[in-house]
């Protein structure tokens, strides 16, 4: 017997200003990071090209691959189905401004940076028509859980929507990565703002200007005004400095702090690769990649990395879209031939194997390559040994 009443099941956790969580903190854009400063918001964080580039590099990958709509069939296997209404949604426009690409793509991006994950509404009509799928803006569909078994109550504009009508994508952990890496990402963050004072007039000087005997502060102010008027503008490069009262110039140069401060910056690269679980090469961080390490790396970003994503995206997807008879049988696939396919040289090689070795028909093999079957296509023969003689005008024969 299931141990909670209905009542006790919809009681979601609420948070109040007088304790407000990270999530309140967000929205008001004061997330505390140990780095100070600015900030660590969704938005802050996409500026800092390893966030953004690892963010883009899993929801592209994702939404890039061919969708289709499958029913089990009794013996396990799957068949498409071409002409279910749902998957118009997915692979032409989910509304009449959003792709179906954009959409996948958007709620991969959702839940990569926000703890209460992507969401999307499904809009449809009184018989239970899909009509489009709309993708709001961060904030607009609020999402609260129930403190006992996490199952989310939807509300757009405060009025309650069916969990059967959103498309939900959320993060392992019920956290972001985005979120869990704020410290890293904050870090990064001070290393860029560090990085532009640096290069910049503010965090080290070019270099000291030295008086044998004192001045007074206005003589100080003027010397000063002097040097940066002929010497510190964007056109003042390679102009001659000219000294007055014994003066010399003594320039600072980079220190092994400095250089340090470089390999910091490179490090948290790495970190921001470890959070979304991103293999440093696709951050274009080529340091220690070789051409073998390079296709390793790549195909554990398929397997640990995309592959989660996948399944938890093809649910999600599942659950929105079907209607509750069709959620028993009817499933959402990805196809992964798209991240594995290989060469044109290595797949020919491969398919005239498989088709020798009668694992694949030769109709399979042409579906591989995007063409279209031909007659006797279906057979399972070897095409490399000819059994017989080859009948005039008969193009099957072998």
């Amino acid at each position: 017997m299931w141990p909670f009443t209905r009542k006790q099941q919809i009681d979601t956790e609420t948070k109040g200003l007088a304790e407000p969580g990270d999530d309140l903190f967000a929205i008001f854009g004061i997330t505390p990071t140990a780095t100070g400063g600015h900030a660590v918001t969704p938005d802050a964080a996409l500026r800092v090209p390893a966030v953004s580039s690892a963010i883009r590099v899993i929801s592209e990958a994702v939404a890039t691959l061919d969708v289709s709509v499958k029913r089990i069939e009794a013996d396990g296997t799957e068949t498409p189905l071409p002409d279910h209404p749902a998957l118009r949604f997915l692979t032409l426009d989910a509304n009449d401004w959003t792709g179906g690409f954009e959409l996948v793509r958007d709620l991969v991006i959702d839940a990569l940076s926000d703890d209460k994950g992507g969401t999307a509404f499904v809009n449809r009509t009184g018989d239970g028509r899909i009509m489009e799928l709309v993708r709001y803006r961060r904030g607009i569909i609020d999402v609260q859980f129930n403190t006992v078994t996490g199952e989310p109550v939807f509300k757009i504009d405060a009025r309650p929507v069916q969990t059967g009508n959103v498309v939900h994508l959320r993060s392992p952990f019920g956290r972001a990565p985005l979120s869990l890496a704020r410290e890293a990402i904050g870090t990064a963050m001070a290393l860029d703002r560090h990085a532009s004072k640096l290069f910049g007039r503010g965090a080290r000087p070019s270099g000291a200007l030295k008086f044998p005997k004192g001045m007074g502060e206005a003589s100080i102010k003027a010397a000063r005004a002097a040097w940066r008027s002929t010497h510190e503008g964007q056109d003042a490069n390679g102009q001659t400095a000219i000294l007055y009262d014994g003066a010399e110039f003594e320039p600072f140069t980079f220190s092994s702090t400095d250089a340090q401060f470089l390999e910091n910056r490179k490090f948290q690269i790495l970190e921001i690769a470890r959070a979304f679980r991103v293999p440093p090469s696709m951050l274009f961080d080529h340091d220690r990649a070789t051409w073998s390490n390079t296709e390793q790396m790549g195909r554990e970003f398929l397997s640990y990395t995309l592959e989660p994503w996948l399944r938890a995206t093809e649910a999600a997807l599942r659950r929105a879209l079907f209607t509750e008879d069709e959620r028993a049988d009817h499933v959402i696939r990805f196809d992964r031939d798209d991240l594995t396919r290989a060469d044109l040289s290595t797949r020919s090689t491969v398919i005239n194997s498989l088709i020798a070795s009668q694992v694949i028909n030769p109709n399979e093999g042409r579906s591989w390559l995007g063409l279209a079957p031909r007659a006797g296509g279906e057979a399972f023969r070897n095409p490399n040994i000819q059994t017989k003689a080859a009948a005039p005008g008969d193009s099957d024969a072998e």
